[in-house]
């Protein structure tokens, strides 16, 4: 029994199974109906569920049966209508397919037009599209083809700034086309080629002003010597103003506009053609001369290109070449003035160009290196000059000279070179010039003394008397009184040679001009030269004459000029002894002479050193009658009724103004004396000092009068006055 409980319930939970299977299958999508089945025949009842399915559709097949009974009629009834439909649809077809037929006829054109308008509307946004690349592009074309044509221009540094935007702004918007990879690629050629076109500006710019240095330099001294006339104009009438060029208003200002520069050729690169000015249209200024612009060009160029170092390297290496160049004189050179002249135009054109650059450039060279080229010029032309100028014998060619050099000075110092030591070697010129108008005179003389027959100067009327003491200032009033006919006590050669010696003194002073000598300095250089042309120059002349045997002179011609040559030296002496300053109530002990006596007793010296030609007894007895004459003057000096007290100081200081004197009579100043014969003429003196000095007044009083007294020389009355005093 539970058997058959147990068969039933598996019964009822099979038909359960089955009856979901068939649920299942009736909901759900045919493609996943596999997976139910498969569950159907896993299972051992497929049998009973083969049943139940057939009896499933039987049900349906029933329902649709019953469902198509109940609907039949309308079917039937819309069967009709769908016959009646099919009918009128086929008319609407047709007349559907007669209106496309028309439709497509008559739009056709319209489909042909429409498809024009697309191929426009393509070709639009394709030029449209072009229109937006070309607009990008043609910034790049144009820059380059600007780039092109002032590269061919050779306006370089506008170039290398077209070149920066072009790389840097342009460029890089359109950078994937091909072209553009063809522009980058050829940059760096074109900065080479710019770097490289206006290196060669440069190089012709250097050469160009190598050749117009002398132009530039004649320029500038030229405005120079206006200058200095404009100023010795404005010194003779001070009260009219002038406005005296400054180095500021040396100076041009170059307003070049570097992006309009045109291209020059290479004749004007750097030099501008000046045609030459009349004396008395002014001078341009030496800048106008010169067109800078291939050196700023240059310079921005390298500087841009981050090579401003090399540039100045190369600018200064090339500079100090030329430099050796020009203060390299020619061979010839002190032949003719224009030889210095061109020299000296070389070298001022140099520096003004230097000068230039210094002041309109930022650092392309500096005050160092200008006063390094200037150091080296000055000494390699002061050397130039030292060797030629001893070559010239010429004395106005020196004179010509000399003014070239205060010329060439004069414009280096407006430019602020220092000037010194060309102004200390015209010292050295200004004593070879004295030496060469030594020369010259020594010939003036010789033609005036040959010349002359050494015969008093008749006159024979006040006009002729007036004429010649025009000429030489000889006073006489004894001859003033005599009557015309009357004869002057010198020859014609007198005037001659005084006139001769002014004109001397006044080429001496010709060289001293614009030397910025003190009136002190020119005096001292006048009076050494004079004193040469007289001691030394007339004297030999003089000496010559009077040994020749055949000169027509008198023996009363003679004594007057021995007299005339006593009489003047002793004249000369007095005019020393008027400078004696004794303090007569010092109480200082001395230890050197007077500065007067020094000068005198060198004077003596220099003046009994020319007249060893003299015959010997001239000479000595001129030797003797100034120091005779030199001893009564210091013994009047000492004994004037002025001098009312001295004390021992004042006489010590005195007592070493005659040791002065007696050791220039000792040095044998003129040949011929015995020993100590010249210091006879200083017995008294010393006689008188050594008294009062060593104050031997027992000596002296107990001695008196005896033929052997040490003092004997020491007049009582003498010695009474100064022990008073």
């Amino acid at each position: 029994m539970e058997r058959g409980k147990m068969a039933e319930a598996e019964s009822l939970e099979t038909a359960a199974e089955h009856e979901r299977i068939l649920r299942e299958i009736e909901s759900t999508d045919t493609a996943c109906i596999g997976p139910t089945l498969r569950s159907v025949y896993d299972g051992e009842e497929h049998g009973r569920f083969m049943e139940k399915l057939e009896t499933r559709i039987r049900n349906h097949d029933r329902e649709i049966e019953k469902m198509c009974n109940f609907h039949y009629q309308g079917f039937v009834d819309s069967i009709t209508e769908l016959l009646k439909v099919r009918g009128e649809a086929q008319k609407l077809k047709n007349q559907v397919t007669d209106t496309n037929r028309k439709l497509q006829h008559e739009g056709k054109e319209l489909v042909i037009a429409m498809e024009e308008l697309k191929q426009c509307r393509l070709q639009q946004r394709n030029i449209s599209a072009t229109v937006d690349k070309l607009m990008l592009c043609l910034p790049v074309l144009e820059m380059y083809s600007k780039l092109r044509d002032q590269m061919k221009t050779k306006r370089h540094y506008p170039a290398l700034k077209t070149l920066e935007h072009l790389e840097h702004t342009y460029l890089p918007q359109v950078s994937h086309y091909r072209f553009c990879k063809v522009m980058v690629d050829n940059i760096p050629k074109l900065r080479e080629e710019i770097k490289d076109v206006s290196m060669s500006d440069l190089k012709d710019f250097l050469e160009s002003i190598r050749k117009h240095s002398d132009k530039i330099g004649e320029t500038a001294m030229k405005q120079a010597q206006q200058q200095r006339n404009l100023d010795n104009i404005v010194l003779q009438q001070p009260r009219i103003g002038s406005k005296r060029k400054s180095k500021k208003d040396a100076y041009i200002i170059f307003d070049t506009e570097i992006e309009s520069t045109s291209p020059k050729s290479e004749q004007d690169s750097g030099i501008l053609d000046v045609e030459d000015e009349e004396d008395d249209e002014e001078v341009p200024g030496a800048q106008d001369l010169v067109d800078f612009s291939p050196v700023y060009r240059c310079l921005h160029i390298y500087s841009v290109l981050g090579a401003r170092e090399t540039f100045e390297n190369y600018y200064r290496k090339q500079r100090r070449k030329q430099a050796r160049l020009v203060l390299q004189p020619p061979s010839n050179m002190h032949e003719t003035l224009d030889g210095y002249r061109k020299y000296f135009n070389q070298i001022v054109g140099f520096f003004v160009v230097e000068d230039h650059i210094l002041h309109t450039t930022q650092g392309l060279v500096n005050r160092a290196y200008i006063d390094e080229l200037w150091e080296m010029a000055l000494s390699k032309t002061i050397a130039a000059l030292r060797t030629h100028s001893s070559y010239c014998s010429d004395p106005n060619l020196v004179l010509d000279l000399k003014n070239l050099i205060v010329l060439f000075a004069d414009t280096l110092q407006v430019y602020g070179f220092p000037v010194n030591q060309l102004f200390d070697m015209l010292l050295e010129i200004r004593d070879q010039y004295s030496e060469t108008l030594l020369k010259k005179w020594a010939g003036i003389f010789r033609n005036i003394l040959d010349s002359d027959n050494y015969s008093p100067i008749p006159v024979t009327s006040e006009e002729m008397y007036k004429k010649v003491v025009g000429q030489f200032p000889f006073q006489d009033i004894e001859l003033e009184k005599q009557p015309f006919p009357k004869k002057f006590p010198f020859s014609e050669f007198v005037p001659k040679v005084y006139n001769q010696i002014k004109e001397f003194i006044y080429a001496c002073l010709k060289f001293s001009e614009d030397l910025h000598l003190s009136s002190t300095e020119i005096d001292d250089m006048i009076r050494k030269s004079t004193n040469l042309l007289l001691t030394r120059t007339l004297s030999n002349s003089l000496q010559n004459v009077i040994k020749r045997k055949n000169i027509g002179l008198t023996e009363d011609a003679r004594h007057a000029a021995e007299e005339e040559i006593y009489t003047n030296l002793n004249q000369k002496i007095d005019q020393f002894l008027q400078l004696a300053d004794y303090d007569w109530m010092t109480g200082d002990l001395g230890n050197k002479a007077s500065d007067y006596l020094v000068d005198l007793i060198a004077f003596l010296r220099s003046t009994f050193a020319v007249f060893t030609h003299l015959p010997g007894k001239v000479a000595q007895t001129a030797c003797m009658s100034a120091c005779k004459h030199l001893a009564t003057s210091l013994m009047q000096l000492l004994l004037e009724a002025e001098v009312r007290q001295l004390t021992l100081g004042a006489l010590q200081q005195f007592n070493l103004d005659v040791r002065e004197c007696e050791q220039f009579a000792r040095s044998g100043p003129v040949p011929g004396f015995q020993e100590d014969t010249l210091q006879l003429a200083f017995i008294d003196l010393r006689q008188l000092l050594d008294l009062f000095i060593q104050w031997d007044w027992s000596t002296y009083l107990a001695d008196y009068g005896q033929p052997n007294c040490k003092y004997l020389r020491v007049n009582p009355v003498t010695a009474l006055t100064l022990l008073e005093k």
